[in-house]
């Protein structure tokens, strides 16, 4: 049986849809504008913005973990060691306005811990990866409404914790016209077998959810839209048993939309949990074709 996009929304804590941005300043100018938007809760959320003159494709780029908490949107232009380059000039270059908002936890709000916050959050009956998403969330609709951007090809795009960003937010919000994931999918009942759930933080617990359905289910909620998901398969995040049961549950759902030619994988036998020069270009290339090639998104 299909997984439900409202269930899936039920499972983060009822917490998207309902986390808006309230207030948003410019804080610092220059080719990247560092922003700070203000929740209605009054929690302030930094975040780096690249404006292009529009109308222009625009990208949510969600920051990495890697134990860096110190790293956080700083990802966007310096760069961290998984990744190849900051991906800042490449996108600005290709002419992709870019938002990239500071998750709890990291960077300016890592006073924060993430186990303390993960724990608070559910005895609240929430959840700390929902209220990331809700952010994103909250990042989307004030993407949606600048006027240097073209609200129908806005994607999403991330390596590890950002790709899993990226994917859920395909997922749980039609608004995203094409996104990226980068050494992150796995069917977590199948990392939970191994032992291998472990390697990642507690930011990424969605209580329930494999009694609901697989985390490949989830992802093919993308579809129609157009996704490409990179992994390696040397990485203990991605190993291949648990890799292919996701990917098999893509493919399924992108067959039963019809939609199989817009999903894609790039996989490398021998990568651990990083991306590489070719991962690097065939990254490019996708968001070049799906949202500055492509006319609008497909909900």
């Amino acid at each position: 049986m299909a997984i439900a996009r409202q269930d899936v929304l039920a499972l983060l804590g009822d917490e998207v849809g309902r986390t808006g941005f309230m207030e948003c300043q410019v804080v610092g100018q220059g080719a990247v504008q560092r922003l700070l938007f203000t929740t209605g809760a009054g929690e302030e959320v930094p975040a780096l913005y690249i404006p292009q003159p529009g109308p222009a494709p625009a990208l949510l780029y969600c920051h990495a973990h890697g134990a860096r908490y110190d790293i956080g949107m700083a990802e966007l232009t310096e760069g961290r060691p998984a990744l190849t380059a900051p991906y800042a000039d490449a996108l600005a270059r290709a002419g992709f306005a870019v938002l990239c908002l500071e998750m709890p936890c990291f960077g300016a709000r890592a006073a924060t811990e993430e186990n303390a916050t993960a724990k608070a959050r559910l005895w609240q009956g929430r959840t700390l990866f929902g209220q990331m998403l809700a952010e994103q969330v909250a990042g989307l609709d004030w993407l949606t409404a600048q006027e240097g951007v073209d609200a129908a090809r806005i994607g999403a795009m991330g390596i590890s914790m950002g790709g899993t960003l990226a994917w859920w937010l395909a997922a749980i919000d039609p608004r995203i016209a094409a996104s990226v994931s980068m050494v992150c999918l796995a069917d977590m009942g199948g990392l939970i077998e191994t032992g291998a759930h472990d390697v990642h933080g507690n930011y990424m617990t969605v209580p329930g959810l494999l009694k609901l359905g697989r985390t490949g289910q989830v992802a093919a909620l993308s579809a129609p839209r157009p996704a490409l998901h990179c992994v390696g398969l040397q990485d203990c995040g991605t190993p291949p048993s648990a890799f292919a049961r996701a990917r098999d549950d893509l493919l399924a759902g992108y067959r039963a939309a019809g939609a199989e030619d817009a999903l894609a994988f790039h996989v490398e036998d021998d990568l651990g949990h990083a991306e590489t020069p070719a991962m690097r270009e065939r990254v490019l290339d996708f968001l070049l074709q799906t949202l500055l090639g492509a006319p609008g998104a497909e909900n």
